[in-house]
């Protein structure tokens, strides 16, 4: 683990438990911390009183920003694109990907209408060509390298790596549809096993060359792969370590070769009772703390499983930080902090639950960073 300056040891006492001087903060330096707004985004700047071009900007955010805010990380890195037979853009409110998902803009989100394998039998599945290394845009991989460098040369802030490729089960689950991944989990286990075993060999060669490129340079990466909803997993947890477990942790495990840096993954919603199987294979953080799904209170997570996993995020954004409401979210921030951090502990990084959505005011998102650092200082 890097050491040299004080975000980075601050992270290095998290990831081991110990007590720290305040739990590291994150807006912008993971894909799950962001703000959606960039209206939001640019009035950060101007309510902190910065005015003028930006000298600088990590995830569309002013580095004035994270400066004034006092964020401990930054982020490099994009989830790799490819230029494949499926790109098109079919109207200004739909277009198709690089894999053949097809996405329609709802006013707020691109939301998926359809996948290339949508309905797919297993002919259809072993049929499927996905993209490859030489279908990657030239100069990628030479931009995030030369970002990751310059960030580690100057050896201040935690660098979170974005992983490069969409979870093994999401992508699985865009391409056919929610529903026939979950029904052939329980009706046909050599359909999912294809399938799954097809996804993870197109993406080692693209984590390969990523990882050789950035992996010297970060402290963290971070996946995405969804595993919850509201109330509880998509799946029983016994399927889930049938089907997805072990795809997951071969994922980890080559990605390991390449970097040292800390596995951090986010899925949202209840994951309580996999939590342990995460930490097993390699998870070192959990992103994000849902607080109002079932049994991800902060509380309750902390007692069960905080010596073994490091938690990210847990601000409330469904409900608490929509109020806008400054003593709402300063009695949110002193909880959260009270039960995460008892006694500055260790084992916590401080974000919102999610990305900010367009319903939290700049002031609202002000606040809580704030009172972060003042309930701790």
């Amino acid at each position: 683990m890097r050491s040299g300056s004080v975000y980075l040891d601050r992270f290095a006492a998290t990831l081991a438990h110990q007590t720290v001087d305040r739990c590291p903060i994150d807006l912008g330096g993971t894909p799950q911390a962001g703000v959606d707004s960039p209206q939001t985004i640019t009035s950060l700047a101007s309510i902190l009183g910065f005015s003028g071009p930006a000298p600088d900007s990590y995830n569309m955010f002013d580095v004035r920003v994270l400066e004034a805010l006092d964020v401990d990380f930054r982020q490099v890195g994009v989830l790799v694109p490819f230029e494949t037979k499926w790109n098109e853009q079919t109207s200004e409110t739909e277009f198709t990907d690089c894999y053949g998902i097809r996405y329609r803009f709802s006013g707020i989100y691109w939301e998926i209408v359809g996948g290339a394998l949508w309905g797919a039998d297993i002919d259809a599945i072993a049929a499927y060509v996905f993209p490859t290394l030489d279908q990657v845009p030239d100069g990628i991989f030479d931009d995030i390298e030369r970002r990751a460098k310059q960030l580690h040369d100057e050896n201040k802030y935690v660098i979170a790596g974005s992983h490069p490729v969409l979870g093994v089960l999401e992508l699985a689950c865009w391409l056919c549809g929610y529903d026939q991944i979950m029904t052939m989990m329980a009706l046909d286990p050599d359909y999912i096993n294809l399938l799954f075993g097809k996804i993870l060999d197109f993406q080692k060669p693209i984590i390969a060359e990523y990882y050789r490129r950035l992996g010297k340079y970060i402290d963290l990466t971070t996946s995405g792969d969804d595993f919850g909803t509201q109330k509880c997993l998509f799946m029983s947890p016994n399927m889930f370590r049938e089907f997805v477990k072990p795809y997951f942790q071969k994922r980890i495990e080559y990605t390991a070769r390449f970097t040292d840096a800390v596995y951090m993954h986010h899925t949202c919603g209840s994951v309580f009772d996999i939590i342990p199987d995460l930490a097993e294979i390699g998870v070192k953080i959990l992103n994000p703390i849902q607080p109002n799904a079932t049994n991800m209170e902060p509380e309750k997570l902390k007692a069960a499983y905080g010596d073994i996993m490091v938690f990210h995020g847990g601000l409330d954004t469904q409900q608490v930080l929509p109020t806008n409401d400054p003593e709402v979210i300063n009695q949110a921030v002193d909880r959260l902090v009270a039960a995460m951090q008892p006694k500055k502990s260790g084992g916590f990084i401080f974000a919102g639950a999610h990305c900010i959505q367009s319903d939290v005011t700049a002031e609202a998102v002000i606040r809580m960073f704030r009172r972060a650092l003042e309930v701790q200082a």
